[in-house]
C-alpha cells in the first residue's frame, strides 16, 4: 500500500483524490517565501514632542520677559517716522525765442548755480539793442538841446532880425508920408499911394513878427516841452534796458546747483518762450516726505530738528528740519466716527534735509527721527 501525499494544512481532500484517479502524482501547494511574522504595532512617542513645544513656549516667555524689563524704555524726546525722499525738480527754458546756437550740458552732468547751459544765436539781440541805443541817444540831444535854451547867437541872430525890420518900416513910413502930401496936390496917382500905404503896413508886421521871435529866442523853450522831451528820453532809456534784458536772456543760467535729468532740445532747433530746453533735478535741500498719526501729532511742531538716515548708509545721519505740518488729515473718517478710528488718522509732515555729498535720490526710503525736546 503506498503512503498518500499529504496535502496542506487546510487544503481539502478531494484534490488529492482527484489526482489519483487521473494516474498522476499529487503537486504539493506552493509555499510562501520567507515567510515573514506579524507586524508588531508601534507606540507612539508622544513625550518629544511635548518636550520641544516648552522649549519653544519658554523661550518665547524669556524674551517676552527680557524686551520688557531688560530693553531700554523709548525715548520721550524722541519720535521715528518712515518716510521717503522727494526731490525738486525745474523746468529750465529761454524767457525769448530764438535759434539754439549751443548747449553745454547733457543728461546726467552735474551743474553749479549760475552756469550757462545752453545760448541762442545773439546777433539779432544785438541789433535791437544798438537800435534801442541809438534812439535813446538822439532823444538825449534833443532834451539837453531844451534844457540849455537858446544860444546867445541865435538871441543875436533875432536881435539883428529885428533891428532889419524896424529900417525897412522906417523907409516905409518915410515913403508913405513923402507920397501923402503929393497925392493930395495930384503929383502921385492914387494907385501909387495906395501900395505905399500897402507897403508900409507890411513892413510893421514884419516888425512885430521880429520882435517876437527875439522875445521866444530869449525866454527860451517852453516847459511842457522839456517834460515831454524828458519822458520820451525815459521811454528810449526802458527800450534800451529791455533790449539789454533780452541779450542777456540768450543765456541759459542754471538756477542752483542739481543734476541734468532730461534734455530736450538740440543744436540748431528754434524754440518758443517757455519751451522745455533741461530738466534739472535739485540736489540740496531735498524733501522728505512723511507721515505721523494723530496721537503724536500734538507732540511736533515746525522747525523742529531732525536726523535722517538711509538703510543703504545707515552710518551716514543726514540733518534737516521740520518744515511743514498738513492742516488735515490724509483720510477722511467714516460718518460713525469711534476712538479707535480716529487714532488711526495719519498728517502728512515735509521735512527738508541737507544733502550734502548728494547721495540723497528721488524715492528712497528713509528713517526719520524728530528731536521732540529740540528747535531749529
Amino acid at each position: 500500500m503506498k503512503p498518500t501525499a499529504a496535502g496542506p494544512p487546510g487544503a481539502p481532500a478531494e484534490n488529492a483524490d482527484a489526482a489519483k484517479s487521473d494516474g498522476q502524482q499529487p503537486r504539493a501547494a506552493p509555499r510562501p517565501d520567507n515567510p515573514r511574522p506579524a507586524p508588531r504595532r508601534r507606540r507612539r512617542r508622544i513625550w518629544p514632542r511635548t518636550l520641544l513645544l516648552l522649549i519653544l513656549a519658554g523661550a518665547g516667555a524669556a524674551g517676552a520677559w527680557y524686551y520688557q524689563f531688560r530693553q531700554p524704555p523709548p525715548d520721550p524726546n524722541r519720535l521715528a517716522l518712515e518716510g521717503n525722499i522727494d526731490v525738486r525738480q525745474v523746468i529750465l527754458s529761454f524767457k525769448v525765442d530764438g535759434r539754439i546756437e549751443s548747449l553745454a550740458v547733457d543728461e546726467g552732468d552735474t551743474v553749479t548755480a549760475g552756469q550757462v547751459l545752453a545760448t541762442l544765436d545773439k546777433r539779432y539781440f544785438d541789433d535791437e539793442l544798438r537800435l534801442a541805443r541809438a534812439r535813446r541817444d538822439t532823444q538825449q540831444a534833443t532834451l539837453a538841446r531844451l534844457e540849455h535854451g537858446s544860444r546867445p547867437e541865435e538871441i543875436a541872430q533875432a536881435a539883428a532880425a529885428v533891428a532889419e525890420q524896424k529900417a525897412a518900416m522906417d523907409n516905409a513910413q518915410l515913403l508913405y508920408n513923402r507920397e501923402k502930401a503929393l497925392v493930395d496936390r495930384g503929383s502921385v496917382s492914387r494907385t501909387e499911394f495906395d501900395n505905399t500905404k500897402a507897403s508900409l503896413t507890411e513892413a510893421e508886421a514884419r516888425l512885430k513878427s521880429a520882435q517876437e521871435t527875439l522875445r521866444l529866442a530869449e525866454l527860451g523853450p517852453r516847459q511842457e516841452d522839456i517834460d515831454a522831451a524828458r519822458a520820451q528820453l525815459a521811454g528810449e532809456e526802458a527800450s534800451v534796458s529791455q533790449a539789454e534784458r533780452r541779450l542777456a536772456d540768450a543765456e541759459l543760467i542754471a538756477p542752483a546747483s542739481g543734476t541734468i535729468l532730461t534734455r530736450a532740445q538740440e543744436r540748431g532747433a528754434i524754440v518758443s518762450p517757455g519751451e522745455a530746453i533741461f530738466t534739472l533735478t535739485l540736489t540740496s535741500p531735498v524733501w522728505v516726505r512723511t507721515y505721523v498719526n494723530e496721537r503724536d501729532l500734538g507732540r511736533i511742531r515746525p522747525d523742529l530738528t531732525a536726523e535722517v538716515r538711509t538703510d543703504s548708509r545707515p552710518d551716514k545721519p543726514y540733518h534737516g528740519h521740520i518744515g511743514f505740518i498738513s492742516p488735515t488729515a490724509e483720510f477722511t473718517p467714516k460718518t460713525v466716527e469711534t476712538r479707535e478710528l480716529r487714532t488711526d488718522l495719519v498728517y502728512r509732515l515735509r521735512v527738508i534735509v541737507d544733502n550734502d555729498d548728494g547721495m540723497l535720490r528721488q524715492g528712497m526710503p528713509v528713517t526719520v527721527t524728530v528731536d521732540l525736546s529740540s528747535q531749529k
